[in-house]
């Protein structure tokens, strides 16, 4: 007996189908079909029925697909579309059904699609995590880049990721990158030229003319990679969250401001001091915005916090009974630096705190007011990227006062450093907007119409918010404590950390991925600068004992390309399934995220 060579085939050749919209019941479901075998799969649910125009809807009866006359009927009006390749999602034949979209329903098409019979070389089955995605890009309906912001959308919680993730869908990027590459294709044949024919051939400019020449264009193309690149942290910041940090002296306030503004009793509040010794984290949704709160240890030393009183002077106050402190809180004050420095805001708060004074001649006694405060909570502050300056608790003094003790605190302390010297601080009162929304619990709904609203109760927009409103009407403070003139505050922190010119808002889309090769990239086109003469600075001229190795920056500009493909094609890039299946895989969904509107 002869043998037989075993056939083997792609998974590419299956026809693969999945439920398209989400789980659940819902008044409609989608079902999507993409592969070689549509057309035997509509015959075998809709038989006798006509294929149905490309990109037209037509209702029909879905059927299972079972030999004989009498068929059960699946779904009695499903609206059917076809989509032939190459002009579909995937770059394939694609059918949808718009079914019923009870579970039951679902279940029963699911399955029916299962049982329908392949062609002889082919299988259907239900697709993998990703894969219709997987199959628009080896078709060429997608690029790595669209690829991304498509993950990037599915994963967006909040308004400013949406708009990220779109920016990235339109192909603009991918377009600006294959420009480059061509551009360096293009410079990496007149190099080769020159290595080629330089002795066989008269060439109308010399080498270090070429090289010059290339390496204008060279340093142009750079400047649009740095460009890039920065576009590319200001979106990152937006899809992981802008990291804040709460610091400042114990019983600061800090952790009811972070319970105020996250919107439920996420830190321990307690009049002894040190009560936070590691650092609470929590993110929430502010504006439109991804952040995580960090509420941290307070600072303190032997020296510090410090006082200013109304006559300006600085005075240590005790750190503890016995003016130590432990182990376990100097562990806390360490993780808060740490946190702090690795942060994108930094909240420094101050509080106002009574000083009574010795009694006086007739034994009657007075009461002062200063700020405390921590000098190196203010220096973290001021190395920060975006910086805010509370001063809590200004329900203990009058306004006269606490305007006068709010200008020594600028002028005196803040004018010290660096970074604050313009900082204008905000005076806040975590007890006031606690008393304002009702505080009788441990729910720190938003305020609506003058009351708390719970938790569960629907934001009249109809989107789930957590967090505190400013009041409306009635004559009432519209923000009591002004808390919500911290979040404004921080709102407008977000958008100068993120924001980018309204000619520059495709950059959005740019990844963390993308910009790691854009790095490498840009790496490359500095190597080919420095080796053709005359570096980063088109003003410089090359030196004249310098010979360039044509050779070696001909690789360079290579390699630059190669870092370019890798952005939209995936090539030098590792396994292209590899990094479609992290950007797909299928994930437990996040828990929903506290809301500042």
């Amino acid at each position: 007996m002869g043998s037989t060579t075993p056939v083997f085939k792609s998974p590419d050749e299956d026809t693969i189908y999945a439920l398209s919209s989400a789980q659940g019941r819902a008044g409609v479901a989608v079902i999507r079909i993409s592969g070689p075998d549509c057309l035997e799969v509509y015959q075998q649910l809709c038989p006798g029925k006509k294929v149905p125009e490309p990109r037209y809807a037509v209702v029909r009866a879905l059927h299972e697909p079972t030999p004989g006359k009498n068929k059960d009927v699946l779904d009695s009006a499903a609206l059917v579309l076809s989509f032939p390749g190459p002009r579909s999602a995937t770059g394939e034949d694609v059918l949808e059904l718009h079914t019923h979209g009870g579970a039951a329903t679902v279940r029963a098409v699911l399955s029916a699609i299962s049982r329908c019979r392949a062609r002889a070389s082919t299988e259907i089955r239900y697709a993998d995590p990703g894969e219709f995605t997987r199959r628009a890009f080896l078709h060429g309906r997608l690029d790595l880049a669209q690829v991304e912001s498509l993950g990037d959308a599915l994963d967006a919680e909040t308004e400013q990721q949406r708009r990220a993730a779109v920016a990235g869908t339109s192909g603009a990027l991918g377009r600006s990158y294959d420009s480059w590459r061509r551009s360096l294709l293009h410079a990496r044949a007149e190099l080769e030229a020159l290595i080629d024919f330089s002795e066989d051939q008269h060439f109308d400019e010399s080498p270090r003319e070429l090289l010059g020449n290339v390496a204008y264009l060279t340093r142009e193309l750079l400047r649009s990679v740095e460009r890039h690149e920065a576009a590319g942290r200001r979106a990152e910041l937006l899809r992981k969250g802008v990291r804040v940090a709460l610091v400042g002296p114990p019983n600061a306030g800090k952790s009811s401001l972070m319970n105020l503004i996250v919107g439920r009793e996420a830190s321990i509040v307690s009049t002894e001091a040190g009560t936070t010794r590691d650092v609470i984290e929590a993110s929430l949704d502010i504006r439109g915005y991804l952040c995580t709160f960090a509420d941290t240890a307070g600072f303190r030393s032997a020296a510090k916090p410090q006082q200013l009183g109304e006559n300006g002077d600085a005075t240590p106050s005790s750190p503890g009974n016995d003016g130590t402190i432990g182990l376990v809180e100097q562990e806390g004050i360490r993780r808060a630096r740490a946190k702090a420095e690795d942060s994108d805001v930094v909240i420094a708060l101050a509080s106002i705190e009574p000083v009574i004074q010795a009694p006086g001649p007739d034994g009657a006694t007075t009461t002062r007011h200063r700020i405390k405060y921590d000098e190196e909570t203010l220096r973290l502050a001021a190395q920060a990227q975006q910086r805010i300056v509370i001063v809590n608790k200004r329900e203990l003094v009058p306004a006269p006062e606490l305007d006068s003790l709010i200008g020594q605190f600028r002028s005196q302390v803040l004018a010290r450093f660096p970074g604050l010297h313009t900082t204008q601080p905000l005076a806040v009162s975590c007890r006031e907007c606690a008393d304002a929304s009702g505080d009788d619990d441990h729910d720190h709904g938003p305020l609506v119409g003058g009351r708390r609203r719970h938790a569960h109760e629907a934001h009249p927009t109809g989107q789930a918010t957590v967090g505190l409103t400013s009041t409306q009407g009635g004559g009432r403070d519209t923000d009591p404590g002004s808390v919500q003139a911290l979040v404004d505050r921080l709102a407008g922190s977000f958008e100068s950390l993120t924001s980018l010119p309204p000619d520059m808002r495709d950059l959005l889309g740019v990844t963390e991925r993308q910009r790691q090769l854009l790095a490498r990239c840009r790496g490359h086109l500095e190597d080919f600068l420095a080796e053709a003469g005359g570096g980063l600075d088109e003003t410089t001229a090359p030196a004249d004992d310098h010979d360039p190795d044509v050779v070696l920056a001909a690789e360079h500009l290579r390699y630059a390309a190669h870092a370019l493909a890798a952005i939209t094609s995936g090539e030098d890039a590792g396994d292209v399934e590899e990094v479609l299946g992290v950007i797909f895989e299928k994930s437990v969904p996040p828990s929903p995220l506290s809301s500042w509107g």
